[in-house]
């Protein structure tokens, strides 16, 4: 099998080629990059002679050449940092028949219409036509388009959909995921945050409403709503939760659900900040006169800002996650919950949110090699991955040191 990883010279693309190296179905792992300097670099940390670099701009350059790439190989992996470019890479995919994992927060099926990061909706469509007409064409050229399957969504979306299986009836379920900086290293950085992904997509993520589940329908909520604290058992510690959109499939693949929500963990403070910089407009996009220019306040808070949540020597991260599904099982009240507590591979110098991202995507792309995933179009990680293709999937995790522990209780 010859993989193919768009965005691998990033985090989470080169850890997804790591994985994928070690894999012995595997013959080849194609990394493709902007720059051969940085694709360069990245083989060399992964040090494997299965490697291939192949300097192309997915973003910008030309489609075709895209399209020739992927019809060399039998898989590909997509780790892009933005919906314009991931959506293009999709295309071309759907075009090339080639099987493909995305790690995205967005559930390409349903586009959302918030802040849209560059993305072009063709012509006369809506979001929505555009994203069926997408699962449509990729229906005709029998193609499988594993969507969001990474940490959240992937990971989280199966143990949910895992979740409602368990049961005879779910009623509701909120996810609750996050990757945070070490406890020690929080305190040594602004917002109590370390940067484990792309800061602009989170920031993103704090600005647009969220589209949640209320008896039973689909309603927008604000931003970093519905705010929580809890304690998480496996570490004693206490953290915090809000609303966030990065689990949209489940509205629509589980619409029987009264309740849906999915929440993003943070460490206590942290959406304080968030907070006050959304106060002072420091978070907004628009364009703002300064000094003869115009300047993009987000744009700027980055720049000043993002060096300084990025990881200090020695300082580690965590992943963590709560996932609870409530319903009936047996004609009482019954609950499973899927907790999911990860840290960083050292030896290899894989971050916590790297490797739980990078080697869900890893294993799914191996999965839809072996032809273990059925589903044809977009497919969402709740129902490619369902039955024995999750406990597959769940133990290929475990293998790598990432466990998830599932508890079922009755009466409750």
């Amino acid at each position: 099998m010859r993989v193919l990883v768009f965005g691998g010279t990033g985090r989470i693309g080169s850890a997804a080629a790591w994985d994928l190296a070690l894999a012995e179905e595997v013959e080849e792992v194609g990394l493709v990059g902007k720059k051969e300097e940085g694709l360069k670099r990245a083989a060399a940390r992964i040090g494997s002679d299965k490697i291939r670099l192949h300097p192309c701009d997915a973003a910008s350059g030309d489609v075709r050449e895209v399209r020739r790439l992927m019809d060399g190989y039998d898989v590909g992996v997509f780790a892009l940092p933005d919906r314009r470019t991931s959506y293009r890479a999709l295309e071309a995919a759907i075009d090339s028949s080639l099987p493909a994992v995305d790690v995205l927060e967005e559930y390409h099926r349903r586009p959302d219409a918030h802040e849209t990061e560059g993305l072009a909706i063709p012509g006369g469509m809506t979001p929505v036509e555009y994203g069926d007409f997408l699962h449509e064409r990729a229906e005709e050229n029998d193609v499988t388009f594993l969507d969001g399957m990474g940490f959240a969504p992937g990971l989280s979306n199966a143990s949910i959909g895992r979740g409602i299986d368990l049961l005879d009836s779910a009623e509701a379920a909120t996810a609750r995921v996050g990757g945070i900086p070490s406890k020690e290293a929080a305190a040594n950085h602004p917002l109590r945050y370390t940067v484990t992904w792309s800061f602009g997509h989170a920031l993103r993520e704090y600005m647009i409403g969220a589209m949640v589940l209320r008896n039973g329908r689909i309603v927008e909520v604000p931003a970093l709503a519905d705010r929580e604290t809890f304690v998480f058992e496996p570490l004693g510690e206490t953290f915090e939760a809000a609303v966030t959109p990065g689990m949209p499939s489940l509205l629509y693949t589980r619409p029987d659900l009264a309740e849906f929500s999915e929440k993003t963990i943070r460490w206590p403070g942290h959406f304080e900040g968030i907070d006050l910089l959304r106060g002072c407009g420091l978070l907004e996009l628009d364009p703002h006169p300064f000094g003869g220019m115009e300047i993009s306040p987000r744009e700027f808070f980055i720049s000043v800002v993002g060096p300084k949540l990025q990881p200090l020597p020695g300082e580690t991260d965590i992943c963590v996650m709560m996932n609870t599904v409530l319903g009936k099982k047996g004609g009482e009240a019954a609950r499973v919950d899927h907790r999911l507590l990860a840290g960083p591979d050292e030896v290899a110098g894989i971050s916590a949110m790297a490797r739980v991202t990078g080697f869900s995507a890893a294993v799914a792309a191996v999965m839809l090699g072996r032809h273990e995933v059925k589903e044809k179009g977009i497919v969402a990680p709740e129902d490619g991955i369902r039955g024995a293709a999750y406990e597959r999937y769940i133990g290929e995790l475990e293998e790598r040191g990432i466990c998830v522990q599932e508890t079922v209780r009755a009466g409750v």
